[in-house]
């Protein structure tokens, strides 16, 4: 079970999504184009991860064309859909968008050159450091055109401005584990058991043993040993351990 942990402030350029919502059926017909897929990225969130706390905007006009970068955190393939289908706006010339969840990422350029819009947009979310994310950049066209160099610079850059000033939340897994422990040592366990702040307690006494009950709760990933260790030194008995 994930769990947020912690908010750093926002900076006023993001600012808070007013309600853009646009009839479903055409966008995703838009998102079942032709992607740029892949399963090769690099996978740092071992058990943790950061993404952003709320969706965010971004707007600049570049050469008379006016780009709306609008980021959100998701968490599949099917939040993305609904994310794109409640952002994008059909009366606009292009509604490119990129997302990322753990390995998984895809992008695309509606429309414009090839690799010059939802590959950049790609790019702004990995050069974050986010994951779980989806960006969508609108651009209304204002008549001069940017050439290949100056719409990677203006969908990249917009992309990278909306991200750099959201605020951001650090998630961690949560990993359910067990002990067998003696009824008389459940005053220490469970001292220990609210010092590391565990979720979800459960206990069990039809274990088939006398005098010995099953605790069942779930810890921070990254404090599991250090519970273990704990447990093991105030009880100073030997416990049998469960781990998932």
């Amino acid at each position: 079970m994930p769990v947020a942990l912690t908010i750093p402030s926002c900076h006023h350029c993001c600012q808070k999504l007013n309600n853009r919502i646009s009839p479903s059926l055409f966008l995703f017909g838009r998102f079942s184009k032709t992607m740029v897929t892949s399963g090769s990225s690099s996978n740092n969130n071992a058990g943790a991860f950061t993404t952003i706390k709320e969706t965010v905007t971004f707007e600049k006009e570049i050469k008379k064309s006016k780009f709306i970068a609008i980021a959100g955190p998701i968490s599949n393939e099917q939040s993305a859909q609904s994310f794109l289908s409640q952002v994008s706006d059909p009366r606009a010339t292009h509604n490119c968008w990129a997302y990322k969840v753990g390995n998984q990422y895809r992008s695309n350029d509606d429309g414009e050159p090839s690799g010059t819009a939802g590959k950049p947009i790609h790019s702004a979310i990995v050069s974050s450091g986010l994951d779980r994310i989806m960006v969508v950049v609108t651009r209304y066209f204002g008549g001069i055109k940017l050439g290949t160099g100056g719409l990677v610079r203006a969908y990249g850059g917009v992309a990278s401005e909306c991200l750099r000033n959201a605020p951001t939340i650090l998630v961690k897994s949560r990993v359910p584990m067990g002990v067998e422990v003696p009824f008389e040592l459940l005053g220490i366990l469970y001292h220990q058991l609210q010092l590391f702040q565990v979720e979800d307690i459960n206990q069990d006494y039809d274990t088939g043993k006398d005098g010995i009950t099953m605790v069942t709760f779930k810890v921070d990933f990254d404090r599991a040993e250090n519970l273990e260790d704990a447990i093991k030194n105030n009880c100073r008995r030997d416990l049998v351990f469960y781990k998932h």
